[in-house]
C-alpha cells in the first residue's frame, strides 16, 4: 500500500513573516515549500546602513538555504509567486527563464510590501525607495557619487545641486537615512576632498505630516526633531511632494509651491501591498484596505478559505502597523494554527499582537525608543536599539561582523562599505526591462 502523502504547506515569502513561520514548523509533521523572489532573507530595517556604507549587504541578507540548512522538512525554491488558485490549491511562480506550479494543502502568504509613490510611480526613476538590496546599493552609489561629482564641478550652483540631499518621508526609515547622510557630511567625509567642503551639504527631510516619527508620540517626536536640527538636517513638515525630476523636486506647502534643486532624492514614504495581494483578493473574493492589504479573519485566515493564511504586511487586521514584530508574531501564529490542526486540536484562536515597542536611530549614540509606558532617548535609546537589532540579525557571523562595522563607524570615523559601481547606479532601468520580459 502506498505511503500516505504528508500535509503540504507552501510559504510565500522569506521575510520576517515567512521565515519565522517556516522555522516554527520545524518539528511539525508537514512538508514545507518556501518560495521567495531572492535567495536571501532581508533584514529590511538596516537597509539604510547598507546605503550609507556602514554594513555590507551580506550582513543583513543571509542565504535562506544556510539559515534553514538543519531543517529537514523544508524545500526552498527561487521564484516570485504571481498567482494563487484557491480552487486547485496551487501557486504559480516565475523565475529567470522559467515558471512552475506548486500544490498546497495549507498556504501562508507573507509576500511583504512594496514602495508606494501614492500613484506617482514615475517618481521612482529619480527618487529610489528603500525596499530591497538593489535599492540600497543604488542609493549608496548615488550618495557617495554625489560628493565625487561635486568635487569635479567649478560652477557653485552645480556643486550645490550635487550636495543637496532630499529624503521624502519622516518615519523611521527617513529619519535614519537623513541622520546618516548628515553624519557622513559632517563627521566622516570632511578633509577627504580638495575642492569641496562636505560640511556644506544640505540634508532636507520632507513629510506631509506635521511631526517626524508620528507613531512615537509627541515627546519622542520632539526629541528626534531637536536632534535632527542639531545635526544640521533641514526638516520641512506639512510639505507635499508634487513632482520629481532628474535635477530637483517640487513641493507644496501652506505658503504655496517651491522647487528644491537636488540631484540625489530618496523616497522613504508610504508602503503598498504587492500585486499578489490584489490577485489573491480577486481569486478568493476577499476585501482589501486602501493599501491593498487583505482583510483577514482574527486568526489571520482569508475569509472563506481556512487553508490560506495572510500574515505580516499582507494582512489588514486591527489596524496593526507594518513592522517586523507584527510579521514575526503573525507568522508564528499561522504556524501554531497548522500545528494544532495536525494534532487534531481546535483551531481559530485569534491572533494577539504583543507590542514590543518602536525604535529609530538618528545618529551615533542617539536613538528614540518607545516600549510600552517607557520612553528612551539619546544614549539609552541607542543602546536598546543596538541590543534589539543584534538579537534579530539572523546568524552568528552576521552579528559579529555587524558589531565590527558598527565599531568602525560609530567609534571611529570610517565607513567600511563605500564601494559603489556604475552598474549599481544605472541598473534600475535594465532591471525594469528584464522584469517586463519575464514569462
Amino acid at each position: 500500500m502506498a505511503e500516505q502523502q504528508r500535509h503540504r504547506v507552501v510559504v510565500v515569502g522569506a521575510g520576517f513573516g515567512g521565515l519565522f513561520a517556516t522555522k516554527a514548523l520545524r518539528n511539525v509533521p508537514v512538508d514545507v515549500t518556501l518560495i521567495n523572489g531572492t535567495t536571501y532573507h532581508l533584514f529590511q530595517p538596516l537597509l539604510y546602513q547598507v546605503a550609507t556604507g556602514i554594513l555590507s549587504e551580506g550582513e543583513i541578507a543571509p542565504p535562506i538555504r544556510e539559515v534553514l540548512k538543519r531543517q529537514q522538512n523544508v524545500k526552498v525554491l527561487l521564484g516570485t509567486v504571481t498567482e494563487v488558485d484557491p480552487d486547485r490549491r496551487t501557486v504559480t511562480a516565475v523565475a529567470p527563464g522559467t515558471s512552475y506550479t506548486v500544490e498546497y494543502d495549507t498556504l501562508i502568504v507573507a509576500a511583504g510590501a512594496s514602495q508606494s509613490y501614492f500613484g506617482n510611480d514615475g517618481f521612482a526613476e529619480n527618487a529610489p525607495g528603500m525596499k530591497s538590496i538593489d535599492d540600497a546599493l543604488e542609493l549608496r552609489g548615488r550618495i557617495f557619487g554625489a560628493f565625487e561629482l561635486a568635487e569635479l564641478e567649478t560652477d557653485p550652483a552645480a556643486i550645490e545641486r550635487w550636495l543637496t540631499f532630499v529624503v521624502v518621508g519622516a518615519g523611521p526609515t527617513g529619519v535614519e537615512m537623513a541622520g546618516q547622510i548628515a553624519e557622513l557630511a559632517h563627521r566622516h567625509l570632511p578633509g577627504q576632498y580638495d575642492h569641496i567642503d562636505p560640511r556644506k551639504a544640505r540634508i532636507i527631510l520632507i513629510d506631509a505630516l506635521p511631526t517626524v516619527l508620528s507613531t512615537f508620540g509627541d515627546h519622542l517626536s520632539t526629541k528626534a526633531l531637536r536632534q535632527l536640527h542639531r545635526m544640521g538636517v533641514e526638516v520641512e513638515l506639512e510639505t507635499k511632494v508634487v513632482d520629481v525630476d532628474e535635477t530637483g523636486i517640487e513641493v507644496e506647502t501652506k505658503n504655496g509651491r517651491h522647487r528644491i534643486e537636488s540631484l540625489t532624492k530618496i523616497w522613504a514614504a508610504g508602503v503598498a501591498a504587492p500585486a499578489l495581494s490584489r490577485q489573491l483578493a480577486e481569486a478568493t473574493g476577499a476585501k482589501t484596505d486602501r493599501a491593498g492589504r487583505l482583510l483577514v479573519n482574527p486568526d489571520c485566515t482569508v475569509p472563506g478559505h481556512p487553508e490560506i493564511f495572510a500574515v505580516g504586511d499582507m494582512m489588514a487586521l486591527d489596524n496593526l502597523p507594518g513592522v517586523a514584530q507584527v510579521a514575526i508574531q503573525s507568522g508564528k501564529h499561522a504556524a501554531g494554527q497548522i500545528k494544532r490542526r495536525m494534532a487534531g486540536q481546535e483551531t481559530g484562536q485569534p491572533f494577539k499582537y504583543f507590542d514590543k515597542g518602536s525604535l529609530a536611530t538618528i545618529a551615533r549614540f542617539h536613538a528614540v525608543a518607545s516600549v510600552g509606558r517607557f520612553h528612551f532617548a539619546g544614549l539609552p535609546g541607542w543602546l536598546l536599539w543596538l541590543v534589539v537589532h543584534l538579537l534579530y540579525l539572523v546568524g552568528f557571523k552576521n552579528r559579529v561582523t555587524a558589531v565590527m562595522h558598527w565599531f568602525v563607524s560609530f567609534i571611529g570615523r570610517g565607513r567600511s562599505e563605500r564601494v559603489a559601481t556604475f552598474q549599481q547606479v544605472f541598473a534600475r532601468r535594465a532591471l525594469h526591462e528584464y522584469r517586463d520580459h519575464l514569462p
